[in-house]
């Protein structure tokens, strides 16, 4: 305090950073307690420490099972619902191809949203789908057409075959005449089936089953102890009633014209598809001609006599109508004789 007091008090040592009477200069003031250089350098050695360290195990983390499940779980997800997104569009166009193979008439078109990609799909298969309507729809007018303009020269020729004097050749004439009309008559039937759009309802098909075969009955008493149903006594299935009876009826017809007996089976439903089995004690039908007796105006030799020979249309208008409910005809040759008509419905 002292010291202080006499810095204050004058210049003892004729400091002469000191004016008379001043206060004291901060530089003198402090010059005492700064360190010399030497005393701030850095020390001329360094202190090194090293240590190995473990393995990282991320395995025996406490948190590692958790981690790993959520991101299994969130990585299964993510896959799941980019598969499905890529599926969907091609299980869409092949429900729409396989509803335009069964009803070329009524299959809905193909949606036409989505992705650019799907979008061009959808509309080229459209068009395809539109492209073939038009060539069956074409096809079955040209058809009908032509069968429905051959009834007025058939009935001409009928008037004026009642004028010659043959008897044995009136009569060869008429019958010709009658097979050309039973013939217009099934392709005006066949052109009458491809453009209806009978819209489906639910039905019994063991009771349509029974009403085709007491029809039958009716229309051939000899053979009406040859007619026989076996089956559950009620089986509802989603169909157009009119063109399955038709067909169902064509089938029956075949069996008991060509076999001499319909046996009528009906399966119960498995996976969905129920199966009619419709047996006869015919000839058969050779494994060559399994296929062709289906193609439209077909018939084999043994059945063109004018007893029994048709139009060859009965098959293909029966499996034209099957196919158009998701369904199918088999045929097949019984071991002990004669055939056998699976047909194969949804129900």
């Amino acid at each position: 305090g002292g010291d202080l007091g006499g810095l204050s008090g004058g210049n003892p040592g004729g400091n002469p950073s000191v004016g008379p009477g001043g206060p004291p200069n901060a530089a003198s003031l402090f010059a005492g307690l700064l360190l010399p250089p030497e005393a701030m350098m850095p020390p001329a050695y360094w202190l090194s420490i090293s240590s190995t360290l473990p393995p990282v195990v991320p395995w025996r983390s406490p948190s590692f099972a958790t981690a790993f499940i959520v991101m299994t779980l969130l990585g299964g997800i993510m896959i799941i619902w980019a598969v499905r997104t890529l599926l969907v569009p091609v299980k869409t166009l092949a429900l729409a191809a396989e509803a335009l193979g069964r009803d070329v008439a009524n299959a809905p078109p193909l949606p036409e949203t989505g992705p650019l990609e799907i979008v061009t799909a959808a509309i080229a298969f459209n068009t395809m789908a539109a492209r073939v309507r038009r060539f069956v729809e074409d096809r079955t007018f040209l058809l009908t057409a032509i069968g429905h303009d051959l009834r007025t020269p058939i009935t001409r020729l009928k008037l004026r075959a009642e004028y010659m004097e043959d008897d044995e050749q009136r009569t060869k004439m008429l019958a010709d005449l009658d097979e050309m009309e039973a013939m217009v008559s099934a392709t005006l039937a066949f052109g009458r089936d491809a453009a209806t759009s009978e819209k489906l309802v639910r039905l019994d098909l063991a009771s349509l089953l029974r009403t085709i075969l007491d029809d039958a009955a009716d229309g051939d008493p000899a053979h009406a102890e040859a007619l026989s149903y076996a089956g559950p006594e009620h089986l509802p299935v989603r169909a157009r009633p009119l063109a399955l009876k038709r067909a169902l009826a064509n089938l029956i017809g075949n069996a008991l014209k060509y076999g001499d007996a319909a046996a009528v089976t009906l399966h119960l439903p498995v996976r969905g598809i129920a199966r009619i089995d419709i047996e006869d004690q015919g000839p058969g039908v050779p494994p060559e001609h399994m296929e062709r007796v289906f193609e439209p105006f077909r018939r084999l030799e043994i059945s063109r006599n004018r007893e029994t020979g048709g139009s060859g249309l009965g098959l293909s208008i029966a499996r034209n109508i099957l196919r158009a409910h998701g369904g199918d005809i088999i045929l097949a040759n019984r071991p002990g004789g004669g055939l056998r008509v699976s047909v194969n419905l949804p129900v």
